[in-house]
């Protein structure tokens, strides 16, 4: 009989010669079990997917009220459906009143993709400026604003008239001009290792943005929903930006993106030409119930509020000769090795005694730290006791 490694490896598209492999019969909470009752307690909520765990309660009950009710019913924009505009409305009392209109997607790539073309067309203005080291997505458009070469030099020609600067360099915000339509920045970055905002950085940003007449956009895809300790990470800087992009954590474990901007901004879609911007499957009334209960767990079980003490506490226990440095927005961390050759040795022997963590794409040498928010401090203890004896088993101190 053939295997189902069998069918994976012969089937399912690859994206590297080396995928995890691991298979999975259930999750729950902080933890997933194997075939075999393996327990991975997951350091990584699927790429900070997870915030709120594995299969929580009550995304799994909204999800099968929803499906009691319709599924997908027209390409959105066309019906009133409630699952739509109670979540958008509900993400509209996390933000500030500006940011009051919401296009609900599948994913972050097709919110950046979406968010893009709005700076482009309300603005009228065709450069595009990102940051090096950023990752905002795969699709061509998202693809063309990542701050890595090694990731898109092979899809040549991208997207024209995109420049990068380096995050945290003042100076380089001089390159932003009144032909710029946008600039997409992630709050904290993700990829690249997890680097936060430093000498009134995005104050600056902001203000450079609003002399120019350009659009700030700023990308939550990773560090929004919690994740950093506040609802959306912007709120610890004092700014505001023009439009808001969202997804992973989002979902409660469903597949949904969005991006978010003023009605005056948003409506630059509705003419010159007519449905500037369509999606059949966004905004899905099943993935949208999901959302809506996930910010209401998020909001009423109060995840927020021991994000900071949680990744103290890491901060605390994880402390090892190999360790070079620590760097964290609340529970969005990075442990910096010397290397990869030793980090990968260290995420492989931590998968093997139920750990999983994993490393980011522009910064190999660090390891993700990143669980659902409702990991315990009995949870963190028992992963980072792992972790060091990870590291004591692979590569010694």
């Amino acid at each position: 009989m053939v295997s189902q490694r069998q069918l994976f490896l012969q089937h399912v598209a690859q994206t590297s010669d080396f995928p995890l492999m691991i298979e999975i019969e259930k999750a729950e909470g902080v933890y997933m079990y194997g075939q075999e009752g393996q327990r991975y307690l997951d350091l990584i909520s699927g790429i900070g997917v997870s915030n709120v765990g594995h299969r929580h309660p009550r995304v799994i009950k909204a999800i099968h009220e929803q499906l009691d009710k319709y599924m997908h019913l027209m390409v959105y924009g066309e019906f009133v459906q409630a699952p739509q505009a109670r979540l958008a409305h509900a993400l509209s009392t996390t933000l500030p009143p500006s940011l009051n209109n919401t296009y609900l997607l599948n994913s972050g790539t097709e919110a950046v993709e979406g968010a893009l073309k709005l700076a482009k067309r309300y603005t009228g203005r065709t450069e595009l400026i990102s940051c090096f080291n950023a990752y905002h997505g795969s699709t061509q458009g998202a693809l063309s604003m990542n701050g890595s070469e090694s990731f898109k030099n092979a899809f040549r020609p991208l997207l024209p008239d995109v420049r990068h600067i380096r995050y945290n360099a003042l100076k380089d915000l001089e390159h932003i001009t009144a032909r710029t339509a946008a600039v997409l920045i992630e709050t904290v970055q993700g990829e690249g290792g997890v680097r936060v905002p430093e000498n009134d950085y995005l104050q600056q940003l902001r203000a450079r943005c609003t002399e120019t007449g350009t659009l700030l956009i700023l990308d939550e895809i990773q560090c929004g929903f919690g994740r950093t300790g506040t609802f959306w990470a912007f709120e610890q800087f004092g700014i505001v930006p023009d439009i808001l992009v969202c997804a992973k954590g989002m979902g409660g474990g469903m597949p949904i993106g969005a991006f978010i901007a003023p009605q005056e901004i948003m409506a630059a879609f509705k003419t010159e030409p007519i449905l500037g911007h369509c999606t059949t499957f966004g905004g899905h009334p099943v993935s949208c119930a999901a959302s809506l209960a996930t910010l209401q767990v998020i909001q009423e079980e109060n995840l927020t509020a021991g994000v900071h003490e949680k990744a103290a506490l890491f901060r605390q226990l994880l402390v090892h000769p190999r360790i070079k440095e620590i760097r964290n927005q609340g529970l969005l961390m990075a442990a910096e090795f010397e290397s990869f050759e030793v980090l990968k040795a260290v995420i492989d022997r931590a998968i093997e005694n139920g750990v999983l963590t994993d490393w980011f794409l522009f910064c190999d040498n660090s390891m993700r730290i990143a669980p659902p928010l409702v990991i315990t401090e009995e949870e963190i203890k028992e992963a980072c006791a792992i972790i060091l004896r990870s590291i004591d088993e692979a590569v010694g101190s």
